[in-house]
């Protein structure tokens, strides 16, 4: 929030429950979710503008590998736990974004088809679509909203190896393949600017770098962000004021979590942590001032971590034992949320 306190929701890996904790006090304070199942794997968090939290996770305990898409919210005053694909199709990587009315809109992966698959609440009741079927498509999705509450969704082609991505804005589901290079897109973020346009930050496998594509030119515009050793897994960007991208991710080859940004006219890169095995399942969030809110997994640790730079230089903070799959947003009034989920 405005005075750098953090609210986080998460998987307690030992009890397999999800968890929701906040500092606003000073210090952290936990609160259980929801307690039924083995929950809180893959979660995403998105904030209304009424300061009310909305979690998307997968509920593993049945029928695993495929789980349960579960979303939960605290607008009621009280958390509520609603099951929104009992399928048990639903894997991987699930994204939620809010629309000017609190409606949920959540992309996730159909692993049993491998289909992309969205699902919303804007109705009412959730109905659930198919984006994009063709081949085995929908890994590691990543879902934004823009002012008019079109969806566009970044995700993985699987039989292609190729990043691609999908929005309604036409009124129906348009897809494209962005970049076709092998592993393009095995793991995705997406943000867009101020204009509507698409700004995707993802690792590429095959020459082990991070990349940065933009629609903002009218065609799609692929830059190498970083190729200094494995970098770029688990990648997470954010716009600031400016419609400059800014980037968390993790550096694979020395175990470290780097921040990149191209606020100056070109991409600069910063290791912000190096202790161990660190920065993995980072993500990102900008505060009003454009300052960096950062929140990672230390694997050498097992613990949840949190580093912001709101001070001038970073800062890192401890919130408890647990695992990676960390999802960090800010609600309306500028605090500063985060989930996340251990995964196996």
């Amino acid at each position: 929030d405005t005075a750098g306190k953090a609210h986080i929701g998460y998987m307690d890996e030992t009890n397999g429950i999800l968890k929701y904790a906040t500092n606003t006090t000073g210090s952290w304070i936990i609160t259980n979710v929801d307690t039924v199942g083995v929950i809180g794997l893959w979660n995403s968090l998105a904030f209304d503008a009424s300061g009310h939290a909305h979690i998307s996770y997968l509920d593993f305990n049945v029928d695993y590998p495929y789980e349960l898409l579960k979303y939960a919210t605290n607008s009621s005053g009280a958390w509520e736990v609603t099951i929104v694909d009992d399928s048990h199709t639903a894997d991987d990587y699930n994204s939620i974004a809010l629309d000017a009315s609190g409606h949920a809109h959540i992309s996730y992966l159909d692993a049993v088809n491998y289909d992309l698959k969205y699902a919303t609440n804007a109705s009412g009741a959730w109905v659930i679509t198919t984006v994009d079927s063709n081949g085995e498509v929908g890994g590691f999705s990543y879902l934004a909203l823009d002012s008019k509450g079109h969806a566009h969704i970044s995700y993985y082609d699987n039989w292609y190896a190729a990043l691609k991505y999908a929005t309604n804005e036409s009124g129906s589901w348009v897809t494209t393949t962005v970049d076709r290079n092998e592993y393009a897109g095995f793991t995705t973020s997406l943000a867009l600017d101020s204009k509507g346009h698409a700004h995707i930050s993802y690792f590429e496998g095959y020459h082990i770098e991070l990349r940065y594509a933009t629609n903002a030119s009218g065609s799609w515009v692929i830059t190498t962000v970083d190729s200094d050793g494995w970098v770029g897994y688990e990648s997470s960007i954010k716009l600031d004021t400016n419609d400059k991208a800014h980037i968390s991710y993790h550096d694979i080859s020395r175990g470290d979590l780097k921040y990149a940004t191209n606020k100056s006219g070109k991409w600069v890169t910063t290791r912000v942590a190096s202790s161990g095995d660190v920065g993995w399942c980072t993500t990102l969030a900008l505060d009003a001032s454009n300052k960096a809110h950062i929140s990672y997994d230390d694997e050498t640790n097992g613990i949840l971590c949190y580093t912001t730079n709101a001070s001038g230089k970073w800062v890192t903070t401890t919130v408890e034992d647990g695992g990676p799959n960390s999802s960090i947003a800010l609600d309306a009034a500028g605090r500063i949320h985060i989930s996340y989920g251990y995964s196996t």
